[in-house]
């Protein structure tokens, strides 16, 4: 049985892709920092390992034949994401695993390209955007001196799956209870947006692929791109009822950046929600077939319910 290891698997990512792998039979060894997981992942092994710890993370990919990188810094505090990531590398080159990540679309920077695909030369304009492309060009690197094979999956904002800290639950569903839709953005522009189910299915299936694939892979999932007012229209739907639309006070984050690291953080990537852009693949398909995406209306559905957020009449 193949033996798939989940970095980060407490966060909203690794536990989408953790239940996945363990639903597709894999052997699942759960890595948190504290040795707990989910209660979904029951049937994982369950492992602590510290990401800044090399010989500790190491130890805790011993024998696995896949490594999924779900870590995920504090949002305000990225200064140990390029650690991590050669720590996870010096793991996968000790144990010949390959490696698999999830990548953003903060490494193109702004302008926004309105058209991503795999091919988009990536220009980054902020310090996590440099981050982000900084730590894809060490995996390049690696996988072409032949230590570590990658296969990254570029996707939109996150929204489904248990847990919280996506845009989609912290301020689009933040009040819903109040009957209120609330806009990060301008609601006219089109969004890239990414249900985890569907993110944790294509890396189910790249796995599957691997032995067919290159050193290093770079591919798109093109998600759901979509305007706020095709997702509210689609919220609306799910809840049964109409909801009022107010937009979200960026001024606020603005004028507290100064004195808030969070509100800093978030304001230096508000350009994403002003800018139109989506994903889109010229490889995807044809390196597994069929690309994962659930209808907006059954994704959205999905979500709330995650989140509790449903009328008891329309809970899953």
């Amino acid at each position: 049985m193949t033996k798939i290891a989940i970095l980060g698997a407490r966060g909203r990512l690794g536990r989408a892709v953790a239940k996945a792998f363990l639903d597709a039979g894999y052997e699942v060894r759960a890595v948190t920092r504290d040795g707990k997981a989910p209660r979904e992942l029951a049937g994982a092994e369950i492992v602590a390992a510290n990401a800044l710890d090399r010989a500790s993370l190491v130890h805790a990919t011993e024998g696995v034949d896949i490594v999924f990188n779900g870590l995920s810094p504090v949002y305000s505090d990225w200064s140990t994401v390029m650690p991590m990531a050669e720590n996870v590398m010096a793991a996968c080159h000790a144990n010949r695993a390959l490696h698999l990540v999830a990548g953003t679309v903060y490494n193109f920077g702004s302008p926004m390209p309105s058209v991503i695909s795999e091919e988009t030369p990536q220009n980054p304009t902020t310090e996590k955007g440099r981050i982000r492309s900084a730590t894809e060009a060490l995996y390049r690197r690696e996988a072409e001196a032949g230590r570590v094979r990658t296969i990254l999956v570029r996707a939109g904002d996150f929204f489904g799956g248990k847990g919280t800290g996506s845009w989609f639950d912290l301020v689009v569903a933040s009040k819903l209870n109040k009957g209120v839709y609330t806009a990060p953005g301008q609601v006219d522009l089109v969004h890239a947006w990414a249900y985890l189910p569907d993110l944790a299915a294509t890396f189910v299936a790249l796995a599957g692929r691997s032995s067919e694939l290159g050193a290093y892979e770079n591919f798109n999932l093109p998600g759901h791109a979509i305007t706020d007012l095709e997702l509210k229209a689609s919220v609306e739907r799910a809840v049964g009822g109409k909801l009022r639309l107010v937009s979200m006070p960026w001024w606020v984050l603005r004028a507290g950046s100064p004195f808030v690291p969070m509100w800093k953080a978030i304001a230096s990537m508000s350009y994403l929600r002003f800018e139109a852009h989506r994903l889109v693949s010229t490889r995807l398909a044809g390196a597994i077939g069929a690309v994962p995406h659930t209808p907006l209306d059954l994704a959205v559905t999905g979500a709330l319910a995650d989140l509790g957020l449903l009328p008891p009449s329309r809970g899953a």
